[in-house]
């Protein structure tokens, strides 16, 4: 068992323990510090800013009925098994791929935990420029899209060096 792990790209699931831990951390260092709706200048283009999102990215969904607490812990659980499929099966001479694989998976967690405990996530991250706001978003989204831009790095890299190797073996 402990082979399989160090062989494969679950080697990196201690990453997807760090970003849990991060996110939850900052969340209840949040509720513990802050009223709903209360924001914090940090800069000038900065805000801790305590909401509660009970839809997806950006608010998606966020006024629905309620249902859409279950339907995207739901997503995100099938989503989690698949990453750890595809974490068993990713070679060992690969390492961007599992990392991005664990971040997102770090990501996730920490919403579905978010959703199941508090029915809604804990977002505080208020990014602005004037009078325009990014929708306010937390780590576990900064793990998502980090690991969401690697996925994107090793897709186009990948793809080249596969192009490259075939370049160079058609040229032989």
């Amino acid at each position: 068992m402990l082979n399989s792990i160090k062989a494969s790209g679950l080697r990196f699931l201690w990453l997807t323990v760090v970003v849990f831990v991060l996110d939850q951390w900052s969340k209840y260092a949040v509720l513990g510090s802050m009223d709903l709706y209360q924001s914090v200048q940090v800069t000038s283009f900065f805000n801790l800013t305590y909401v509660h999102n009970y839809g997806a990215a950006f608010s998606f969904l966020h006024d629905a009925d309620g249902w859409q607490r279950w339907f995207f812990t739901g997503i995100a659980a099938v989503v989690s098994v698949l990453i750890l499929w595809w974490l068993k099966n990713t070679p060992r001479a690969q390492t961007l791929l599992p990392v991005a694989y664990t971040l997102v998976l770090g990501g996730a967690l920490g919403n579905v935990y978010d959703r199941l405990v508090h029915g809604y996530v804990i977002d505080f991250l208020d990014f602005y420029v004037g009078q325009w706001h990014w929708p306010a978003f937390n780590l576990a989204d900064s793990a998502i899209f980090l690991g969401a831009i690697l996925l994107i790095i090793d897709m186009l890299t990948a793809n080249k060096s596969a192009g490259d190797n075939t370049t160079s073996s058609q040229k032989q």
